[in-house]
């Protein structure tokens, strides 16, 4: 029943994960067509977010792993080792507007080299590339499989045999004939079964059936049969339920261990997607500042040209101006560059078949959810440390690793025991026959057919009895005791690295906590000095307008507004990304964008 049962599970996980990743069709997800209309493509946070876990391949991945743990199971509850499990996850891509590319905030009017602000190849700067981390707590070193399992599943066996033999005999007194001919039939069938106590029952059913031609035979034909059951019970080695179930418990664990797996990738996408969200509207928002600063230096230069040529400026003024102009074009296209290269970063990301899709290629990506800055956590950074730890599926993932590198070493420790078996069997015997018409004497006792056989053994005539003590003992046993102490070392290793984790993450609570509240005070910053930049070049306007001042000090100050409103999107999103970030260190990221993970697995939300 444990047998057919654990197939259900199998069957139906690998159904469902079939039928969640329809590893068939790498087609988007119908969201995507719902959100394309007249071309652009209309996305908030929550609908990227959506998007992501239902059409990333990171996910994807994952999602099909879940099956992994019903094949382990299914493997331990044979009495099998598990195979282990793919613990590498992946990141999303830095994009263009990410830490390997942040927003130039300066205008291309104040550096020295205008020419080295042009965007080149975003590859050459890790922008796309995908990082990807490794989980495993041993990496490639596996832990000893330890004292040898036994094979939980039944056996059923049968064989048959026929056989003609004629045999020249060198004394007729010995079969009273000179050519010994026989046909012998045989035939049996056995059943073996172990348990997880380390037992073994083997039943087997045996029957030969003779033809003969020699004349010392009193039956022929005459049958044989056998009816013996035998059973094996280590002692030491390889005995006892918890050493023998060890690789059940571990194949639970892993079922665990993959539901956080899970769980990390969609951690790692979530986050992913809302910092390259961010990132892009950020690069929107920072395209238009550099529209309106082209716009600012165009009118510069149109009223420059008309007081040059009324003769109140002098013709240099109009030079000035004119390269203000193409400073601001520079800055505009390497806007629309970064632009356009993180749109097809993002696309790539919410998408499957990414731009081998026409209709996606060709979207224009319109985001609607704005740069919010959004207020300061109230948790203290204490509580946020013990959020983290009781929330994070990298951490707890990591402790039932360890856990099962404890359950893994008492193989090794049984490994290191003497073999010490004991063997008992009993076996009924049975002989029934044909009188041998050339026979010169007969003893009626067997007379009869393959029924009077098969009645002798059930009335057990002729029983046979045995009980047996094997013991084996290596003088040496250095190769258990070599893994034993490798394994013991690995396992303390694990446990140490379980440890790094957990400082790890305290580290990148406090440091998310830092990066949020330096962010949310440098937007404030950027906020007031962006209001006086604008009140200043108001004033230098005016001051300019009526012969006050000069197309060279319009220019600063036009170039110091573009600098002050770059620098307020790039810190609004600082603190967007830094809220997300600090959500993904206390591992509540998933709970505050309301994600099930019950419709993730299935590739809905």
């Amino acid at each position: 029943m444990r047998q057919i049962t654990a197939w259900i599970v199998i069957l139906f996980s690998c159904l469902a994960s079939a039928g969640a990743a329809d590893t068939g069709n790498l087609g988007n997800s119908p969201r995507v067509e719902k959100l394309l209309r007249a071309g652009k493509l209309y996305l908030s946070l929550e609908e990227a977010i959506a998007l992501g876990i239902e059409n990333n391949l990171d996910v994807e991945f994952q999602r099909l792993n879940l099956g992994v743990a019903a094949t382990e199971r299914l493997r331990a509850q044979a009495g099998g080792v598990t195979r282990g499990l793919n613990y590498t996850l992946a990141e999303a891509p830095a994009g263009v507007g990410g830490p390997s590319s942040a927003l130039l905030i300066s205008s291309a009017a104040q550096r020295a080299l205008p020419g080295a602000t042009v965007s080149t190849n975003p590859l050459e700067t890790g922008a796309l590339g995908q990082i990807q981390s490794n989980l495993s707590l041993l990496g490639n070193v596996p832990l000893s499989s330890g004292a040898a399992l036994p094979n939980l599943d039944p056996y059923v066996s049968a064989r048959t045999l026929l056989q003609h033999a004629s045999a020249p005999q060198t004394s007729s007194n010995l079969a009273g004939t000179p050519n010994l001919v026989t046909q012998n039939f045989t035939a049996g069938g056995g059943f073996r079964q172990s348990f997880a106590s380390g037992a073994q029952v083997g039943l087997n059913f045996d029957n030969f059936r003779q033809v003969t031609n020699s004349v010392r035979s009193a039956y022929s034909p005459y049958t044989t049969s056998a009816l013996s059951l035998t059973l094996t019970q280590p002692l030491l080695r390889g005995f006892g339920l918890r050493v023998n179930r060890r690789y059940q418990r571990i194949a639970e664990n892993e079922r665990q261990i993959v539901d956080l797996l899970f769980r990390q990738q969609l951690i790692n996408t979530v986050y992913g997607v809302t910092r390259l969200y961010y990132d892009f509207v950020a690069l929107l928002e920072d395209l238009k500042v550099k529209q309106q600063t082209l716009q600012l230096s165009e009118k510069l230069f149109t009223d420059t040209r008309a007081f040059v040529e009324e003769g109140t400026l002098a013709s240099v003024e109009l030079a000035r101006a004119n390269a203000q102009v193409f400073s601001a074009r520079l800055d505009l296209e390497r806007s629309r560059a970064l632009f356009e290269e993180q749109q097809a970063v993002l696309k790539n990301v919410l998408t499957r078949s990414g731009s081998a899709d026409p209709s996606v290629r060709s979207a224009e990506v319109i985001p609607t959810t704005p740069l919010d800055p959004g207020e300061l956590p109230t948790p203290k950074l204490e509580e946020l440390f013990d959020i983290a730890l009781a929330n994070r599926a990298d951490i707890s993932q990591a402790a039932l690793q360890l856990l099962n590198g404890e359950i893994s070493l008492e193989g090794a420790r049984n490994a290191v025991k003497p073999q010490l078996d004991l063997v008992a069997s009993a076996q009924n015997n049975a002989l029934a026959g044909q009188a041998n018409p050339v026979a010169a004497s007969l003893d009626p006792t067997y007379l009869g057919g393959y029924g009077s056989a098969l009645a002798q053994i059930f009335r057990r005539n002729y029983p046979t009895y045995a009980a047996d003590i094997q013991f084996d003992l290596p003088l040496r046993n250095r190769l258990a005791q070599a893994d034993l102490a490798r394994d013991e070392i690995q396992v303390r290793q694990t446990g140490i690295r379980l440890q790094q984790l957990r400082n790890q993450a305290r580290l990148e609570v406090e440091d998310a906590f830092i990066a949020l509240s330096r962010a949310r005070s440098a937007y404030g910053a950027a906020v007031e000095a962006r209001r006086f930049q604008e009140e200043s070049l108001q004033v230098e306007q005016a001051k300019f307008e009526v012969g006050a001042s000069t197309s060279y000090l319009l220019v600063q100050f036009q170039s110091q507004v573009a600098q002050a409103r770059s620098a307020e999107v790039a810190t609004r999103s600082a603190v967007a990304k830094a809220r997300a970030a600090l959500a993904r260190a206390t591992g509540t990221i998933l709970e505050q964008n309301r994600i099930s993970i019950e419709a993730a697995r299935q590739g809905t939300l």
